[in-house]
């Protein structure tokens, strides 16, 4: 079964690179201060919890993809987010039970990406973010924020088949 996936245009495309431009989406995001893995994982955990019935109404909220991950490179601090489905408005969505966890409208906006298979590991991320990074400077464009990694499949399906990507808001 597809999971439900962010709406953005394409704007432009180069091999694995895309030039991208999303749409508002509405998040529920939390904050880990812990190592890249760590921080994924209970990220992960505290905002299911929430999709899951952790939430004042005990309501269930479809899973969506991706899941980002983004890293404060001055610290050891990752926010992660899950994407709302499209069918809710924000004042439609449940209050989460944690108090660390929160939703919010977020717009991304015009951002550069990179696709690559296989886990998301710290290795392949940075791999790939610094392919993004010589794509963008290569040709002239600013990234206007943190790099950030989306990941879209759940922990069984094999490399082969994973679909992750890096992304970075752009001018």
């Amino acid at each position: 079964m597809a999971l439900e996936t962010p709406e953005y245009e394409l704007i432009t495309k180069y091999q694995k690179i895309e030039i991208r431009d999303y749409k508002n989406h509405i998040v529920a995001k939390t904050f880990v201060d812990n190592n890249y893995k760590e921080a994924g994982n209970i990220g992960f955990s505290r905002i299911a919890n929430f999709i899951f019935g952790g939430n004042d109404k005990r309501q269930e909220i479809a899973m969506t993809a991706p899941v980002i991950t983004t890293s404060d490179s001055t610290r050891n601090r990752h926010e992660i987010l899950f994407f709302m489905p499209k069918k809710y408005k924000l004042e439609e969505l449940p209050t989460p039970n944690r108090k660390d966890v929160t939703v919010e409208e977020r717009k991304l906006g015009k951002v550069a990406v990179v696709s690559f298979g296989g886990w998301a590991t710290e290795k392949n991320v940075k791999f790939y973010t610094q392919e993004l990074e010589k794509y963008l400077k290569l040709n002239s464009i600013q990234n206007t924020g943190e790099f950030m990694v989306a990941q879209y499949n759940s922990p069984w399906v094999v490399p082969p088949f994973r679909k992750n990507e890096i992304l970075v808001k752009i001018n």
